[in-house]
């Protein structure tokens, strides 16, 4: 964070003497203001709902150019990450700073696939949820449980710990995700193999049995993995900001992710995929495509309520650069898999169509995004739409321990505790109970 030669001066139009504030530079993107002694200096807060103007923290992990439609992982653009790395490359670079050589690849790979087994007493955990429990619920006390079996890497403010419950947490959470999945179908959980690759185990824990051998498909496992990378971080969302103002009270890492699971859960972010889909069966049980312009025409009527998931973004005001990486490897999937004629892939083609030509939705933007691209992934791959989710939280583990760790690491940090415009009733006594 560099200090800019400007500075930024705050007036006031009933005769309060003005306020100077310094101005910080990043590496890249819109410099900020810095408000930190705005309350000491006026006795007055700023008033942001949402925080859209307001940067919670400092960060070298990742960037967002929204009008430009870029993202960078640590410098690197994810279009390059995902064709030129794999998913365990991703998070050596988000956690380190830097893409692992090959020593440092063949080491980091090892130790995160010598660690995918989890405590056995998990599965009895398990047992005490019902067996169509939502797998995000599962999930999130999965996640917060590890803390229990893990003590010795439970000290947020031990790197040691930190390092130690990363691994645990990367290398585990494809084997907890699995055993939701398993235990929701009654199926017996697949243990872990670790002369598959990170994606290919996960594949294998998902949809094979003890009753023959699963040979994982190799467009299935890069697409996989491709998703993982894809969803791996993006800057400070609303999960994120979780994972950071919920450990910067200095609860336990594991206490920390799981808060991170519990807020990507809601529709209007780790559950976007889930909703596309889930509005994609809608279409197909009114009618199909058939059905795909009555639908558009709806959703361009204000006042119809219907909306359309899957497609614009509240960071990206272009194209959402995912979305292209997502769409090759949808098509490489529905190819592979012999869907390309499945009904709902079909409509789903079709809204994609509707929505890159007709100049409603191109003059606003709402060109398909990755979870348009990515839930009909997973479904033609066989994985149940209410996972949709869990496979997300996946992904984004990493991304949320490298935040956490580089906030603990920060000396500026301290404990979150945003401030408010109250506008409830003044001070006011009790009134005796006949009186009320």
């Amino acid at each position: 964070m560099k200090l800019a030669d400007n500075k930024a001066t705050l007036s006031f139009s009933n005769g309060s003497p003005s306020v100077e504030m310094p101005v910080y530079q990043g590496t890249i993107g819109p410099d900020v203001i810095d408000i930190r002694k705005l309350y000491a200096q006026t006795g007055m807060f700023t008033y942001d709902p949402g925080f859209l103007s307001t940067a919670s923290c400092q960060s070298a992990i990742t960037y967002i150019d929204g009008d430009k439609g870029e993202l960078l992982y640590r410098g690197y653009p994810i279009e390059q990450l995902a064709t030129q790395c794999d998913y365990l490359d991703t998070c050596y670079l988000l956690l380190k700073g830097e893409l692992p050589n090959a020593t440092q690849r063949g080491d980091f790979h090892k130790l995160v696939l010598d660690h995918t087994m989890v405590n056995e007493q998990m599965q009895f955990f398990l047992r005490g949820f019902r067996r169509d429990a939502h797998p995000m619920a599962v999930l999130t006390g999965l996640v917060g449980a590890m803390s229990a079996f893990y003590h010795d890497s439970t000290d947020i403010n031990n790197p040691q710990h930190r390092d130690i419950a990363a691994i645990r947490l990367i290398a585990k959470m494809p084997t907890l995700v699995a055993m939701a999945y398993k235990y929701g179908v009654g199926q017996p959980y697949m243990y872990p193999r670790n002369d598959l690759s990170y994606s290919g185990n996960f594949l294998r824990m998902m949809f094979g049995t003890p009753c023959e051998d699963y040979k994982v498909n190799p467009v299935l496992e890069r697409a996989l993995d491709r998703i993982f990378i894809l969803h791996a971080d993006h800057e400070q969302n609303a999960s994120t900001s979780t994972v950071r103002l919920c450990g910067s009270s200095g609860t336990n890492p594991f206490a920390a992710i799981s808060a991170g699971v519990a807020c990507l859960w809601g529709p209007a972010h780790g559950g976007a995929n889930e909703a596309c889909l889930n509005m994609l069966e809608d279409i197909q049980r009114q009618g199909g495509v058939a059905k795909v312009g009555e639908f558009m025409e709806k959703v361009k009527d204000k006042n119809s309520g219907v909306k359309l998931m899957g497609f614009g973004h509240r960071v990206y005001k272009n194209y959402d650069p995912r979305a292209k990486l997502m769409q090759e490897t949808c098509n490489e999937v529905l190819k592979e898999l012999g869907l390309e004629n499945d009904p709902l892939f079909k409509l789903a083609k079709e809204l994609e169509k509707i929505a890159l030509e007709d100049d409603y939705f191109v003059s606003r933007k709402l060109y398909p995004n990755v979870d348009f691209y990515s839930g009909i992934v997973q479904r033609a791959m066989g994985i149940p739409v209410n996972l949709f989710t869990g496979i997300f939280a996946l992904a984004r583990t990493v991304g949320w321990i490298a935040q956490l760790n580089e906030m603990i690491s920060d000396p500026e940090y301290k404990i979150g505790r945003p401030r408010q415009l109250f506008t409830g009733s003044v001070r006011r006594d009790v009134p005796p109970l006949t009186a009320r």
